[in-house]
């Protein structure tokens, strides 16, 4: 379907005006009136496929070169960025005027050698590098090396009080190497959140997990299910420079690495056990660390490369005397992974198109629907871009550490991160669906879009805690993080899974996740518009959101706001 046709617009603004005056009265405690009805139509409408596809296919171009952080490419990502927020009528969001949030980075290149070798009773085995195996240094230093350490098979390498769950029981397990289980345990729907993965089943955990312990090395044993994506993923993400925030004090931990399933059954084998005895064994609360009798040396080099990059933001100031010094942030990751390694194609340019300058043309349009307003909301908007996202969150994180707005003075984040390319769906998945008060206003938008919600179809992926608005929720922030679902309108069941299925394995960092002529955009439409009313309801509203009683995320948000008390 043409979504640039009047029926579509009409469609979707008349879904608008019913949203409107059906949730206005309750979410902002104003009656509605014909004036502001039809205001938000006009809003809604600035919301279109054209304009999202003139930004996709602008910000994801070849000139941009895939918009590594820290490189020319990243400098012209954001002078784009800022240009285009200008364009739509929003302020700097900064001190000073200031458009950027400027930050270091270190990028360390990390050659590795194509062979680790294991010993073991005067024998040795080796595992080729890409293959079997990815690693990337843990330390900004320019050589790293681990020597002479035993591999020791830590389960998951959790520690989680509140489960009464240690993988590591008191041993002290300084300059080993660990052996890790991805994921963490999800066949009790009472320990750790059941198929849904928790933070702890992140790989971000395991190396911080690692790290604590005083580990040397680390190891990933990566499967398909546990990761939620292919090795491919693992060897174009984790080879060529990595990007991260400058490290006041360096850890023990030397490398950060990876093994596929077949070789890490190789490498247990080796030490005379068997891979499947062992996660049986890990399975359990009682699970202790198991000595493998391997020990391993593995020296690198690194190239270390001290450079910055920045988020970039803009503001609408809210219209409400009381309430302009509260925000809801929306964000969107701008990086991609830049030049890398070719595809069969020969092409070398990640140009993320869908992940994420989809993302990136539905915040702007939001900011388009705000600026249309005759009257901005009652709080203050801003549009916030954030660097580094696919290197760890960097961006987010930074913003989070160092936020230019109290964290109690934030209403609420709504993320965007790698559209819906599709069409339409009849459903709206909800990433962390059950936490916070912001689904009811989720469910009463969805709703009127004729959509229900559900919660993450995937949630052994772990996806609330692999996209931005986790730097928030860490410092206490409601967050919205939702897209289409996978019931698509016309489709057969089990069509969108599929098509998802597709993305993750042949697309997903990968040179070839560029726009094609057969994106659908009726879905991304939609979906943005949601978003902006989600944030014209939080930003009109009386009362702040919360996190539900009990979350993980409860304390951080008492905390912001005891911290306000204390100020005023």
């Amino acid at each position: 379907m043409d979504t640039t046709s009047p029926t579509f617009a009409n469609r979707t603004v008349g879904v608008c005006a019913i949203l409107l005056s059906a949730l206005a009265l309750a979410a902002c405690h104003r009656e509605p009136t014909a004036a502001s009805t039809e205001h938000a139509q006009a809003a809604a409408a600035q919301i279109t496929a054209e304009y999202l596809r003139e930004r996709i296919a602008e910000f994801s171009a070849d000139e941009f070169e895939g918009r590594a952080p820290a490189t020319p490419a990243d400098a012209r990502a954001r002078a784009y960025l800022i240009e285009h927020l200008q364009r739509i009528g929003f302020e700097p969001a900064g001190p000073n005027g200031t458009w950027e949030q400027p930050f270091d980075v270190i990028g360390v290149t990390a050659k590795m050698p194509q062979q680790w070798v294991f010993e073991r009773n005067g024998k040795s085995i080796s595992f080729e590098w890409w293959n079997d195996f990815i690693a990337a240094s843990g330390t900004q230093r320019e050589r790293g090396a681990v020597k002479d350490a035993e591999v020791v098979f830590v389960g998951y390498g959790i520690q989680a009080p509140e489960y009464d769950w240690d993988d590591f029981k008191g041993q002290d397990l300084k300059g080993k190497v660990f052996l890790m289980l991805n994921n963490d345990p999800d066949w009790d729907p009472d320990l750790f959140g059941g198929d849904a993965r928790l933070y702890y089943g992140r790989w971000t955990y395991k190396y911080e997990s690692a790290a604590r312990q005083g580990a040397v090395g680390a190891i990933i044993i990566h499967t398909t299910p546990s990761a939620g994506y292919p090795f491919q993923v693992v060897q174009t993400s984790w080879s060529g420079e990595q990007v991260e925030l400058p490290v006041e004090e360096e850890s023990s931990l030397v490398l950060k690495s990876w093994l596929t399933e077949d070789a890490a059954r190789r490498l247990v084998s080796f030490a005379g056990k068997s891979l499947d005895e062992l996660v049986a064994a890990a399975r359990s609360k009682d699970f202790a660390p198991v000595p493998l009798g391997v020990r391993t040396s593995l020296a690198f080099e690194n190239t270390i490369k001290r450079s910055s990059t920045a988020n970039v933001y803009g503001l609408l100031r809210g219209s409400d005397p009381d309430l302009k010094d509260e925000y809801v942030i929306y964000t969107a990751h701008f990086d991609h992974l830049g030049i890398g390694e070719p595809n069969e194609a020969g092409d070398r340019i990640y140009n993320g198109s869908m992940d994420n300058a989809s993302g990136v043309a539905q915040v702007l349009a939001i900011g388009k629907a705000f600026k249309a307003l005759p009257t901005p909301p009652r709080r203050s908007i801003m549009l916030l871009f954030v660097a580094a996202e696919e290197q760890g969150l960097l961006g987010s994180k930074y913003f989070a550490a160092n936020p230019t707005v109290p964290p109690g003075k934030i209403a609420a984040n709504i993320n965007f991160d790698s559209a819906n390319i599709w069409g339409r769906t009849k459903d709206v998945v909800l990433i962390g669906k059950g936490k916070s008060t912001l689904d009811a206003v989720v469910e009463d938008v969805a709703r009127m879009q004729g959509r229900v919600v559900t919660g993450d179809p995937f949630p052994d992926r772990g996806s609330f805690y692999r996209s931005d608005q986790f730097s928030f929720a860490q410092i206490g922030v409601p967050a919205v993080y939702a897209k289409s679902g996978v019931d698509f309108i016309g489709k057969p069941a089990g069509w969108g899974q599929e098509q998802l299925e597709i993305y993750t394995r042949e697309h997903y960092h990968q040179p070839s996740d560029e726009l094609g002529p057969d994106w659908n955009f009726e879905g991304m439409i939609e979906d943005a518009q949601l978003g902006f009313f989600v944030g014209l309801l939080v930003a009109n509203a009386d009362e702040l959101p919360s996190w539900n009683p009990g979350d993980e995320f409860e304390a951080a948000r008492k905390r912001a706001l005891e911290a306000l008390e204390r100020v005023e």
